[in-house]
Order: C-alpha cells, then sequence, then structure tokens
C-alpha cells in the first residue's frame, strides 16, 4: 500500500501548473479533503474491475459507493480536539454531498474516482520523468510534450496580443468616429453661416474653416494609421493561424492517428492504446484558441463594415475567416472518434457494444443541445465511396437494431461521448466476392454520424467515423477464419490506406511480431514465442527443414499461404493449426505455458533426437502436427519386442474434449511410465500443484468412482479389492508401436 499511497504523497509535491491541474480534479463532486483523509483507502480499491459501459455493474459501484461514505463516517467519528470537531462535521457533510450526488448513480462515482486517479499518476509520472532512468522513448515523449506545451503557451500569447491589438483599435475607431462626427459638425456649422448676415459670416469663417483643415488633416492621418493597425493585426492573425494550423497537424496528424494506430494494434493482443485524457486536453486547448481567434476576425469584420476605408484588408479578413473556419472544421470533425472499438469479428443476432466521443464537445458546449448518433453497417466499397465524397446516403449493407444513441455530458471528466450498449446486427448483405475470397475474408464497417451546432447555430458539422474493418458471421465455426481476417488487417493495414486495402504478403519477421502478440494476448502470459518457436512456425510455414533463423528474415508470406491453402498433406492452413494451439492453451494449458512446462512448437523428428540421450520415463509435451487443436506426450522407454532397445512413443494427441474430462496434470499423473519431464524435472515437482485433491470418503455406503487414464502397453499396478494384491490391467502387448492410445476407466476408490 506505500507504493499506492505514494501517488497521493507525490501529487502534493506537484508545482506550478501540474499543481494547478491537480486541484482542478476537485470540487463540489469530489472534495479534496475526502481525497486526502480516505487517500490509503482510495487508492487500495480495484476501481479499474468496474466496466462503466455495462449497467448490470452498478451494484458493484453501489458497494463502493456505501463503503466510502462509511469510511468517511469512520473517519469523522475519531476526530477529537477543537480543531477534529469542525473536521468531524465538514466530513460528516461531505458523506451526505456525496450520498445524495451518486445514490441514483454510482457507475459516475467510479467514473470520476478513476479519472482523478489517472490524471494523478500522469501528471506525477511526466513530473518525474526527467529525473528518473524511464528511457529514451519516455524522454522523447516528455520532450514532445514539452514542446506541444510551448507552442500552446505561444499560442496564448499571440492571442492576448492580438486582443489587445484589437481594443486598442476598437478605442482609436471610436475616437476617430468622435472626430468624424466633429467634422460633420463643423461642416454643418459652415452651411449655417450662408444665412448670416456678411460681416458676421466673415467674422466666424476663417476659424470654423481652419478647424475643419485641422480635423480633416487628423482624420486622413488617422485614416492611414487605422489602416496600418488593421493589416499589422491581420498579419498577426495569418502568424497565429499558420501556428495553430502546425499545432492542430501535430496533435491530429501525429498523436490522434497513432493512438488509433495503438488501438488498431490492440485488437491484435497489443498493448491498451491508453486514455484519451492527454489528448483532449489538448484538443480543447486548440479549440479555445481557435474559437478566440475566430471571435476576433469577427470584430476586427465588424469594425471594417463600421468604418470602411478602402484597401487590400477587406480580401484578408475574408481570408482568415475561411481559413480559421477550415481549421475549426477540421478539428471538429477529426475529433469525432471511436473510442471503444465494436468487436471486430461482429455475430449475427448478437449484443454487442461501442463508444464515440467527441473530444471537443464540452469546450464546444455542444451538450448544450445534445447530439444524435446514428450507426449503419457498410460494405467496403460503400466506405470508399464514402471517403470519395461520393453520394451514399441511405446506403447499408445490413441492419442494426438499437443503432440510435444521444451523446451524454459527463461533467466530472468533461467528456461528451455515447455509449451503445446494445447493438445487434439483424441481418447483413453480401456482396459479391473476389475469385477465392470466402465470406471470411470480406470486410464491412460500422459507420457512425452526426450532426450538431456550436456558436449558437453559427457553425453546423455533419460529423462521420469508421470503425475498424469488422467480418461477419453467422456460426461459430467462421471465427477462427475470420479472426485470420482481423488479424492480418490490423497487423499491416497502412496510415490513410483506401478502405480497407492490406498487403497481400509480409516479410516473415513482421508476421512473427503478429502473431507473436496475438499469441501473448490469448494466452494471457508474459511467455510469448521464442525465437527457436518461430523457427518452427517457419519450417511449418515454409515446408522447409532449416534451423537458421537468418534463412527466414528476408522469406515472404502471402495471405494465401496464411489462411486460404491448406498445408502440404494437411486439410487445415497455417492459421488454422496455429489457432488451434492457442485455443487449446487458452483453454486448459495456460499455467503449464507460463511455467515453461510445455515446450509445444516441436515436430515429431526433434522431440526424438531430444529423447533418446535421456533416460527412460524423460517426456515432453509437443503440439500435434496433424490435427487441430492437440497436444501429444512424447517419451522414451523400452521397446517391448527388443530387450536392450529403447524408442520413442507418442501418445494419442488430445484435444479440448480430452481436458474437459480429465485435467492434463491429471492425466500425467496417471501414468507412471512417465517421471521426468524433459531435460530432468521430476514430473512431480512440476505438475503436483495442479493434481486434483483425493476423493473424500464414501457417503451413505456408497463407493464413489474415479476416473484414471492408463495406456495398455504401460499398464500400471492397482490395488486388488479382493485379495490386496496387485493385478495388472490391460496387460497385452502390441508389436512396437511408436504411438500409443490412452485409455480413461473408471476405478473404484475404496476407503
Amino acid at each position: 500500500m506505500a507504493l499506492k499511497m505514494a501517488v497521493w504523497i507525490q501529487a502534493q509535491q506537484l508545482q506550478g501548473d501540474a499543481l494547478h491541474q491537480m486541484q482542478s480534479l476537485y470540487g463540489q463532486h469530489f472534495p479534496i479533503e475526502v481525497r486526502h483523509y480516505l487517500s490509503q483507502w482510495i487508492e487500495g480499491q480495484l476501481w479499474d474491475a468496474i466496466d462503466l459501459e455495462n449497467p448490470q455493474e452498478e451494484f458493484k459501484a453501489k458497494r463502493l459507493l456505501d463503503s466510502l461514505i462509511q469510511e468517511l463516517q469512520n473517519k469523522a467519528e475519531h476526530q477529537v480536539g477543537e480543531d477534529g470537531f469542525l473536521l468531524k462535521i465538514k466530513l460528516g457533510h461531505y458523506a451526505t454531498q456525496l450520498k445524495s450526488t451518486y445514490d441514483r448513480c454510482p457507475l459516475e462515482l467510479v467514473r470520476c474516482i478513476k479519472h482523478i486517479l489517472y490524471t494523478e499518476q500522469r501528471l506525477v509520472r511526466e513530473a518525474t520523468n526527467s529525473s528518473s532512468p524511464v528511457g529514451g522513448m519516455m524522454d522523447s515523449m516528455s520532450q514532445k510534450y514539452q514542446q506541444i506545451n510551448q507552442a500552446f503557451e505561444e499560442l496564448r500569447l499571440l492571442t492576448q496580443d492580438t486582443e489587445n491589438d484589437l481594443r486598442k483599435l476598437q478605442h482609436n475607431q471610436e475616437y476617430f468616429i468622435i472626430q468624424y462626427q466633429e467634422s460633420l459638425r463643423i461642416q454643418a456649422q459652415l452651411s449655417s453661416l450662408a444665412t448670416l448676415p456678411i460681416a458676421d459670416r466673415q467674422l466666424r469663417e476663417p476659424a470654423l474653416l481652419n478647424k475643419r483643415a485641422t480635423v480633416e488633416a487628423w482624420l486622413t492621418r488617422e485614416a492611414n494609421t487605422l489602416q496600418k493597425y488593421r493589416l499589422d493585426l491581420a498579419e498577426k492573425h495569418q502568424k497565429t493561424l499558420q501556428l495553430l494550423r502546425k499545432q492542430q497537424t501535430i496533435i491530429l496528424d501525429d498523436e490522434l492517428i497513432q493512438w488509433k494506430r495503438r488501438q488498431q494494434l490492440a485488437g491484435n493482443g497489443g498493448p491498451p492504446e491508453g486514455g484519451l485524457d492527454i489528448l483532449q486536453s489538448w484538443c480543447e486547448k486548440l479549440a479555445e484558441t481557435i474559437w478566440q481567434n475566430r471571435q476576433q476576425i469577427r470584430r476586427a469584420e465588424h469594425l471594417r463594415q463600421q468604418l470602411p476605408i478602402p484597401g487590400p484588408i477587406e480580401e484578408l479578413l475574408n481570408e482568415l475567416s475561411s481559413t480559421i473556419t477550415d481549421i475549426i472544421s477540421a478539428l471538429v470533425t477529426s475529433t469525432f472518434i471511436i473510442e471503444k472499438q465494436p468487436p471486430q469479428v461482429l455475430k449475427t443476432q448478437t449484443k454487442f457494444a461501442a463508444t464515440v466521443r467527441l473530444l471537443v464537445g464540452g469546450k464546444l458546449n455542444v451538450h448544450m443541445n445534445p447530439p444524435q448518433v446514428k450507426a449503419t453497417i457498410i460494405s467496403e466499397q460503400q466506405a470508399k465511396a464514402l471517403l470519395k465524397n461520393e453520394n451514399t446516403r441511405n446506403d447499408s449493407s445490413g441492419e442494426i437494431l438499437n443503432n440510435n444513441c444521444v451523446m451524454e455530458y459527463h461533467q466530472t471528466t468533461g467528456t461528451l461521448s455515447a455509449h451503445f450498449r446494445n447493438m445487434s446486427l439483424k441481418r447483413i448483405k453480401r456482396s459479391d466476392r473476389r475469385g477465392a475470397e470466402s465470406v471470411t475474408e470480406e470486410k464491412f464497417t460500422i459507420l457512425f454520424e452526426s450532426q450538431f451546432s456550436v456558436g449558437g447555430n453559427e457553425l453546423v458539422f455533419q460529423v462521420k467515423t469508421l470503425s475498424l474493418p469488422v467480418v461477419v458471421i453467422v456460426h461459430g465455426s467462421q471465427d477462427n477464419n475470420a479472426t485470420a481476417t482481423v488479424l492480418w488487417d490490423n497487423a499491416f493495414a497502412e496510415p490513410g490506406r483506401v478502405p480497407f486495402l492490406v498487403p497481400d504478403k509480409v516479410v516473415w519477421p513482421q508476421l512473427c511480431d503478429a502473431i507473436n502478440m496475438k499469441y501473448k494476448a490469448e494466452v494471457q502470459s508474459n511467455r510469448g514465442l521464442s525465437e527457436e518457436n518461430l523457427v518452427f512456425l517457419a519450417q511449418k510455414a515454409f515446408s522447409s527443414s532449416s534451423n537458421n533463423p537468418d534463412d527466414y528474415r528476408n522469406m515472404t508470406m502471402t495471405w494465401s499461404q496464411f489462411n486460404r491453402e491448406s498445408l502440404p498433406g494437411r486439410n487445415f492452413t497455417f492459421w488454422q493449426w496455429f489457432d488451434g494451439v492457442m485455443e487449446l492453451t487458452k483453454k486448459h494449458l495456460k499455467p503449464h505455458w507460463n511455467d515453461g512446462a510445455i515446450l509445444g512448437f516441436v515436430n515429431k523428428q526433434q522431440a526424438q533426437d531430444m529423447l533418446m540421450s535421456k533416460p527412460n520415463g524423460t517426456f515432453l509435451l509437443r503440439f500435434s502436427d496433424s490435427e487441430i487443436g492437440g497436444i501429444t506426450i512424447a517419451w522414451v522407454a523400452e521397446n517391448p519386442n527388443k530387450a536392450g532397445e529403447r524408442m520413442v512413443w507418442n501418445l494419442m494427441p488430445y484435444t479440448t474434449k480430452d481436458f474437459s474430462i480429465r485435467s492434463l496434470a491429471d492425466r500425467i499423473s496417471d501414468l507412471n511410465h512417465l517421471l521426468f519431464l524433459y531435460p530432468d524435472r521430476p514430473k512431480d515437482e512440476v505438475f503436483s500443484k495442479y493434481y486434483t485433491p483425493p476423493l473424500s470418503k464414501a457417503v451413505d455406503g456408497y463407493v464413489k468412482p474415479q476416473i484414471k487414464q492408463v495406456v495398455p502397453e504401460f499398464t500400471t499396478a492397482t490395488p486388488d479389492p479382493a485379495s490386496g494384491n496387485p493385478t495388472y490391467m490391460g496387460s497385452r502387448r502390441l508389436p512396437s508401436p511408436r504411438q500409443s492410445s490412452s485409455h480413461l476407466r473408471h476405478i473404484p476408490t475404496y476407503e
């Protein structure tokens, strides 16, 4: 707990802008005093274990809310003394306040605290990165963030400068208009002299003429000055917009695109794409700066219309207005993103979810008139047409139920998002397939679209965003082939591609990275595929016998080799075999893979060569070459038909069906002729912690049966209930089999 406590302790050491950011996390929705006095309890709860998108998790959130209130009340009760009395009242008030705020929406409390903890950890991490040896990547990231923040500071100063200039211009123009009115008044006075007697006119006219000349000279000079002010201001706005474009390009075309790429790789089992809080804060700063400059440009245009002075300023202001509108349009349309992607293998008639988010929604007050988002499934061809701005109105390739959702604003986190929780693909309309393409190679996408206005309907935006490609299936048996299509697309898609083009072939090391990422994620293991494992896979993929990894570095694998053409002599593809291994390991072999007990990626000949140099009873576990999702035991023992000769035996492969009856560890325990796991580890040392405990004593006179595995050629002694002497089951000999089958027998257990 000391490590977690350090977050709050370090958060209190933050300075400057970081401290201000941390303090701004708190308010009436969650007082900072609650964070301080319950820091240990707060950091000790499993907030991340609650899925905010699942309404059924509300009871967990309610339990945490009740616990939080109870902790606050306990803390209040233990306060003593004069200072303690005030704190007791304050903490009691906070307990009542939090209950009132979150009792009907406890998931919002979880959302709020997750946001607080995540932001604190980020601020602490950023503050300590410069002094901690976390590697070049973090240093470069910190440097990049620093450059972005410096650019924002420059933009802030430029915007403040133009604001000051605009006020000065407005003040000077107002004074100019007053003087202009004065010149009109003088002119009117001069005109009225015509009605006066000539003596009076001659007496008053010279002074008025002199005054008019002075005012007109001033007006001419001041008009030139005002024009120069206007041009200078426009040039400063041009500079600001140039920097804005550059900053927006870095954030949208670099940082946001990288986040989307991480999201795509996360679909293959890569590390999580990370939160959007930093990106949202940058996009909000962009929105704020753009909007301030847009308002300034509009005010400058209003001043020009109020006092037209001939010159190039009208054209300049029109250009600035057009540019700033383009910039804000690009920001709004690019920040309408999919925070949580729909499943990429999508089964019809099955519920699925997705979340879309507008990163600048809160800052532009879009939530004041909450927009509705619609989801539609479209084909690859329809997606291409959409990106070319061709008319695809009302085109779809299927029907999605519950496909409309209103965007909601979350006050505590400042996020505007739409959570589609109960969508279901009712039907799909497939297009004509090309050549050998199967239904599990056909890609669709979910189109999310909405419309909203900003600035009191000044600007209306129609926004669209496409999900990652999805493959639609109607039966679970299609899942593995659909997953292959998704894996290849996620791994090898180029940024900015035409939907949904991918290379037809990739170099072997690229594919190794992709399948290793997928394997670790599926098996939920830090133990990935070793270089030896990858060489084995290369041998299988390319029908090669070379053991040298360098021989495969420049070899390419086509999509057809990956999951269209069967492996030589088999009725399954490379991917189907590999996927079967993953599924088996994930469901039944995970602890043994993590323990290093399964070599797995070894062929029959390699197993024989490895075992023949070891003592009898040494065994290893390898994945079956001939069966999808199978694992076999190979062991070295005497040849029963030739004294003094040893041979390697291979057990018929086990599959998921076998392990649903009896686990691998128990099966190994049953076979007494298996003594040492390769190279020399006693089997009980490796597997005993996974053995099923002995059955309890008989109840009501009934004897419980127990399933045991036997290999007839290698029988083990079991007690004879009548004589107490051992008997042997199935001790017949077969003529030197290399592959043996095992049987499960019910053996009565006597207490």
